[in-house]
């Protein structure tokens, strides 16, 4: 598979060099008021804001505007919405991407905006980043109409030899080019992204991080290893495809790691409901079913290209949801590796299945864990109950969820804490296993949430996302999030994992 190729991000306080310069706009408090936020650069504003007014421009946020320039050739006003002293970083990131998916087909552009400090050009520099995002690997006679996504950035700042800047910076091109990688395996169609070509373009994607030199090491088991082993789940949720599931292990190990989090995400690359059919409209959009192993294996190569000094074990259980004389039928009892039985009353209900075999393969880690997380394109009801723009976090630990839900803040990825109710546990009761995989339909999402708490110790701290509809955008793009695969929750774990290395 050929990924989007790595966007390059460069700071600078000199002349511009680019083409095009990329400017903040904002909406004041007079009617149809707009202000200029070029940050450091210096600029006529008068002018310009007489030339915008004429063309409509309202600075509200996705507004994207060009006029000719002089010093530069084009010239490209972003909203940031309304005019505050101090914008937010997600206001910025969007904004910056809102204007890199806008100039695709330019080579490079330097991006003025607001920069008081060291985080904002990092936010900057990230939002465009993430915005240069296309995937065209599937077309042919129309891949020339397409335009090649933003190819590099200069953030312009008075900060730009700050060595804190430069890491800022840094930091942003691992962060795209990572989210990057998650984006395409989300958008890589199931005729080509099976069980077993998923695992083969992690290998060579840590082989490129570095490998073992990195800290990085990958193992997978096959269906023969798996059926052996005892891991149920995965084996009856693919035992119905031609394409046969496997189970991905990456860690990494810094030199001397501060914790160690696993991370288990399901990675189910085509579902089709297996004999619980789905309908045929939407299951076009089951190809993002993996989006939860795309982000936790991508945010591991990313935590070593930061060398940030906390162990990630990562598994990534994956399997195709297909319908054949072999398939898991309705009532089937299957027992989950380390021998808890589960009564499949509804194959479609086969996320929870995979990952429970994953929850306890990670906890037979030799090694002490310090949390551990799951993320999955878990339930529909997710979607019902919190939109596609919103994830889910459901926990065993509030301490633990605080932690993340502060990092998810600061990436700028949306996340809600959701409860795990007793009175719901018993609906998962089975007449003839240990427990059913479906219970009560009200409140499916945190069902769901209570069958994965059955597989995890109860003193271990574990949180469990689920990002159903925000893993996968259906509608229009919008900031730096593109149609189709978003990456969602692989920012929120990277800096989850960068505090708990200064905690």
């Amino acid at each position: 598979m050929a990924t989007s190729e790595s966007i390059k991000i460069n700071l600078s306080n000199g002349i511009v060099k680019d083409e095009l310069l990329v400017i903040g706009l904002a909406s004041t408090n007079e009617k149809g008021g707009i202000a200029i936020e070029a940050g450091d650069f210096a600029l006529d504003s008068k002018t310009l804001i007489a030339t915008l007014s004429d063309m409509g421009a309202t600075g509200k946020a996705d507004e994207v505007i060009r006029i000719p320039g002089i010093a530069v050739r084009v010239m490209v006003f972003t909203g940031l919405g309304k005019k505050v002293p101090s914008y937010s970083h997600e206001t910025l990131r969007r904004a910056a991407g809102a204007a890199a998916r806008s100039i695709a087909g330019t080579s490079s552009a330097t991006f003025a905006l607001p920069v008081p400090n060291i985080a904002a050009v990092g936010a900057i520099a990230e939002g465009a980043g993430l915005g240069a995002y296309s995937f065209t690997q599937f077309r042919a006679s129309t891949k020339a109409d397409h335009k090649l996504p933003l190819g590099a950035i200069t953030v312009y700042t008075t900060l730009a030899e700050k060595s804190e800047a430069k890491a800022a910076a840094k930091r942003a091109m691992v962060i795209a080019k990572y989210t990057h990688l998650a984006r395409d395996l989300i958008n890589m169609p199931p005729s080509h992204l099976t069980p077993d070509s998923f695992t083969k373009i992690l290998k060579t994607a840590v082989k490129s991080a570095g490998g073992t030199k990195s800290g990085l090491r990958i193992s997978i088991l096959n269906e023969t290893q798996l059926k052996a082993q005892g891991f149920g789940g995965i084996i009856g949720v693919g035992q119905g495809s031609a394409n046969p599931p496997r189970l991905l292990h990456i860690s990494y190990t810094p030199p001397k790691p501060k914790k160690r989090f696993a991370f288990v995400g399901k990675g189910i690359t085509f579902d089709t409901g297996g004999l619980a059919l789905k309908p045929a409209l939407g299951m076009e959009a089951m190809k993002s079913d993996m989006s939860g192993a795309a982000a936790v294996c991508a945010a591991t190569i990313a935590i070593a290209a930061l060398k940030l000094p906390i162990a990630i074990e990562t598994w990534a259980p994956l399997a195709e949801n297909m319908v054949s004389d072999k398939a898991t039928r309705p009532s089937d009892v299957i027992t989950i590796f380390g021998g808890k039985t589960v009564e499949v009353l509804n194959p479609d209900a086969e996320g929870r299945l995979v990952l429970a075999d994953g929850l306890m393969k990670a906890q037979k880690s030799k090694n002490k864990l310090d949390g551990i997380i799951d993320v999955a394109t878990l339930t529909g009801a997710q979607v019902v109950a919190l939109g596609t723009r919103t994830s889910a976090v459901m926990t065993n630990n509030d301490e633990f969820q605080n932690q993340f839900l502060e990092a998810a803040a600061d990436s700028g990825e949306n996340f809600w804490p959701m409860p795990l109710p007793e009175e719901l546990r018993a609906s998962l009761d089975s007449p003839v296993a240990d427990l059913a995989n479906i219970g009560e339909r009200m409140g499916g999402m945190l069902v769901a949430g209570l069958f994965l708490r059955d597989f995890v110790n109860p003193e271990l701290p574990w949180l469990h996302l689920d990002i159903a509809g925000p893993a996968y955008n259906q509608t229009k793009a919008h900031g730096y999030t593109p149609v189709g695969g978003t990456g969602i929750a692989l920012r929120s774990l990277l800096v989850l994992v960068e505090n708990s290395s200064v905690r």
